[in-house]
C-alpha cells in the first residue's frame, strides 16, 4: 500500500458503480455507504429496520436506496437476493452482532453464527451472478485472540455457549469464507475477487449489547475513552472496496495493535490461513444454507 494515508476523499470516482452495504442503517455501514455514495456510487443500504434505513440514507448525498434484508434469516437473504436484477460492482458484507446473549436464528442456528457468517455466505453465492467487481467481508481483529477457533463439531454452541468465543469464530469464519471464496473465483477465471477489512476497536452500535450489565457497561465506558470513531473505523472498509488489492486480502489500521489507525495491510491468525478448514467451512456452510456457488469448474476438492 502507498506510504500516504488513505482517507474517504483518497477514493477514486465511483460514479455509475452500485454497492450494497449490509447493515447500512448505523456504525460502520451507515459510514460506509455515505462515503462511498459522496464518491458518486448508487448505494443500496440493505437493513433490518427500513425506518432506520431511510434515516440514514437522508444524511447521505448522493444516490440511495433502501430495501428490507435480515441476513440471519436465510429466508429473508432469498427473497432479496430473488428480487435483486441488475449489476451489481460490490458487495460489502458488514451487518453483525458481536458477544449477544445465545437466541437463534429463524432457521434454528445460533445468531452470531447465522448473522456474521452463514447469511453473508447464502448472500454472496446468491448474488454473485450479478457482481462485476468484488466482495468485501468484515471480519474482526477478535479472531486473534488466545483460543478463538471454529469448532467442527459444534458450529452451534448447542453444548457450551460462550459470546465471546462464538463471536471469535464467527469472525474467524470470515476471514475462512474470503479465503475459499477468492480460491474458487480464481478457479472459474472470474474477474470478481473476494476481500476482507476490519475496523479496529472503533465506536460502533455493536458495544453494550451483551446483555451482561457490568460487562456492558465497560464496554460503552471503554468505547467512549479509546475507540476512534466509525469514520476512521470504516477507512479499512473502504480501502478494500475501492483500491487494487490482491485477492484475499486483509485490510485493518495500522497503528498499534491494529486497533487505531488508516488502512494497512492486517494480521491473520494462523488458523485464518488454514486451507482445509476453509474448504471444511464452505462446504459445511452449503450445506446448512443450500446457498451453492454459482459457476463450475470451481476446483473444489
Amino acid at each position: 500500500m502507498s506510504k500516504q494515508k488513505f482517507t474517504a476523499h483518497s477514493m477514486p470516482s465511483m460514479k455509475d458503480k452500485t454497492v450494497l452495504v449490509t447493515g447500512g442503517s448505523g456504525g460502520l455501514g451507515a459510514v460506509t455507504g455515505r462515503e462511498l455514495a459522496r464518491a458518486g456510487a448508487h448505494v443500496v443500504l440493505a437493513v433490518r429496520d427500513t425506518a432506520r434505513g431511510e434515516a440514514a440514507a437522508r444524511t447521505m448525498p448522493g444516490s440511495t436506496e433502501v430495501r428490507r434484508l435480515d441476513v440471519s434469516d436465510l429466508d429473508s437473504v432469498r427473497a432479496f437476493a430473488e428480487e435483486w436484477n441488475a449489476p451489481l460492482d460490490i458487495l460489502v458484507n458488514n451487518a453483525g452482532v458481536m458477544a449477544i446473549p445465545r437466541r437463534e436464528s429463524a432457521q434454528g442456528f445460533e445468531m452470531q453464527f447465522a448473522t456474521n457468517h452463514l447469511g453473508p455466505f447464502a448472500l454472496t453465492n446468491l448474488l454473485l451472478p450479478h457482481i462485476t467487481d468484488r466482495v468485501v467481508t468484515v471480519s474482526s481483529n477478535a479472531h486473534r485472540r488466545p483460543g478463538a477457533a471454529f469448532d467442527f463439531a459444534d458450529p452451534n454452541s448447542t453444548v457450551a455457549y460462550q459470546p465471546w468465543r462464538a463471536y471469535q469464530a464467527s469472525k474467524l469464519a470470515n476471514l475462512l469464507f474470503t479465503r475459499a471464496l477468492e480460491r474458487r473465483l480464481r478457479a472459474v477465471e472470474s474477474t470478481v475477487s473476494a476481500h476482507a477489512a476490519h475496523p479496529g476497536y472503533s465506536a460502533t452500535g455493536l458495544q453494550g449489547k451483551t446483555g451482561h450489565a457490568v460487562q456492558g457497561l465497560l464496554l460503552r465506558v471503554t468505547n467512549r475513552l479509546l475507540a476512534q470513531p466509525a469514520e476512521m473505523g470504516a477507512l479499512p472498509i473502504l480501502y478494500a472496496a475501492t483500491q487494487p488489492l490482491p485477492g484475499a486480502s486483509y485490510t485493518g489500521p495500522a497503528g498499534r495493535g491494529e486497533l487505531r489507525g488508516h488502512p494497512a495491510p492486517a494480521r491473520m491468525a494462523p488458523a485464518a490461513l488454514d486451507d482445509e478448514a476453509a474448504e471444511r467451512l464452505w462446504l459445511l456452510s452449503d450445506e446448512l444454507t443450500g446457498a451453492h456457488f454459482p459457476f463450475t469448474g470451481s476446483g473444489a476438492t
